[in-house]
């Protein structure tokens, strides 16, 4: 494997259209290796408590195994308008939806780790016809919604490792010179966040605002000593996560490889890890199957297995512990930016502090519900900060 950082340039030939077909022999594997599972006994206590409950995967695979339906979900993911471009070496996948109206503003759609480019299913047709769920035509956005490289169908086997500055350029290079815009919007949560921060960053001319679930302060911050109640809380929330919650991004950002060849090779592994974060991370009360849906949290993990991307998606963790940070130490983001606060995201910065790092923050919205995953768990209301914030810079 080459880690060199990938050159993030456009071999410039014309996307191609691409088609999600999945071989039959794949899904029998699949269906094969869950049958198969070796299940490790459960740990006394509180269910839960030290990881994914072993009665709910079992039922969860189980259902994977023999009642859900790939084929029903492949046909509705083709409903989106798909393509490939060459970029930075790979072939760059991306969703490319045509808003309505006269004229939709570009917004880049970008997710993060545990989810892939299939957690913006939901908002995608809110942002480009929000006449159909009682907004206006005039506020609408053309969507361009990427696998980030090393993610589903943005990966195959050997490509180069792709950290959050090298992700930030290969799509700063699909909007302006793969598709021609410009200048363009941004919005994300999780690794998606701190790529439009990054892009924002590094691309102010293209840039006309970033909207943001997920604030992209230092992991471990060296602020001084807290000035408010509310910035003693946020370092409390900090130093919880890092006792209790941190865990896998400690693996992922060290030995990578190591990991890799569990989650590779068993779907249920793979399953015990991705769902774990969606249940702890989410508005989801403890029950997350009626939070999401199992069609929708299999799905999700489905981007995974079928395409054996775990490993490459560990990258941007292991850049955040041997990399330059997105924005260098005294550096400010200055684009116009918005924020969304959902009560169940893992952090929650003040705007004291981040107003550190965002230096024209205009808009900061406190959400009443949901968590990491916004666009799945409250895609009405995000809708609408997105367009409210993008309508007051038009």
């Amino acid at each position: 494997m080459n880690t060199t950082p990938p050159d993030t340039t456009w071999d410039g030939k014309p996307p191609e259209s691409f088609h999600i077909a999945i071989a039959e022999d794949d899904l029998r594997y699949l269906r094969e290796s869950l049958a198969r599972t070796r299940w490790p006994d459960q740990i006394p206590g509180e269910r839960w408590l030290f990881g994914t409950d072993i009665a709910y995967l079992k039922s969860l695979c189980s259902y994977w195994r023999d009642e859900y339906d790939w084929r029903v979900q492949e046909r509705r993911l083709n409903e989106f308008s798909h393509y490939k471009a060459g970029i930075a070496g790979i072939k760059l996948h991306y969703i490319h939806e045509i808003g309505e109206g006269e004229n939709p503003r570009a917004l880049l759609l970008t997710h993060g780790w545990p989810d892939s480019f299939y957690g913006y299913h939901q908002l995608i047709p809110r942002l480009t016809h929000p006449s159909r769920f009682g907004g206006r035509a005039e506020d609408a956005f053309t969507v361009v919604v990427p696998s980030i490289p090393g993610y589903g169908f943005s990966y195959e086997p050997d490509q180069p490792r792709f950290g959050l500055n090298e992700i930030a350029d290969s799509l700063k290079t699909l909007m302006v010179d793969v598709l021609g815009y410009a200048e363009f919007a941004a919005h994300g949560y999780d690794w998606g966040a701190f790529i439009a921060t990054r892009l924002g960053y590094v691309y102010p001319e293209h840039l006309r605002g970033i909207h943001i679930t997920r604030l992209a302060m230092p992991r471990k911050p060296s602020a001084p000593a807290p000035r408010t109640p509310e910035e003693s809380r946020f370092y409390r929330q900090v130093a919880d996560f890092l006792k209790d919650e941190a865990g896998y991004s400690d693996i992922m950002g060290t030995k990578p490889q190591t990991l890799a060849y569990a989650l590779t090779d068993s779907p249920a592994g793979l399953a015990a890890w991705i769902i774990e974060k969606f249940r702890t991370w989410s508005d989801c009360g403890g029950d997350v199957d009626a939070h999401f849906g199992r069609d929708v949290l299999l799905t999700n993990i489905m981007m995974y297995w079928i395409t054996g991307a775990i490993g490459s998606t560990f990258w941007p963790y292991y850049g955040r512990h041997h990399e330059p940070w997105i924005v260098p130490d005294g550096a400010t983001m200055n684009v116009p930016t918005a924020y969304a606060e959902f009560p169940k995201e893992t952090f929650s910065p003040p705007r004291s502090i981040a107003e550190t790092l965002y230096g024209n923050i205009q808009r900061w919205t406190t959400m009443p519900n949901a968590g990491h995953f916004p666009a799945l768990e409250a895609s009405d209301a995000l809708a609408h900060d997105i367009r409210e914030f993008f309508v007051q810079l038009k």
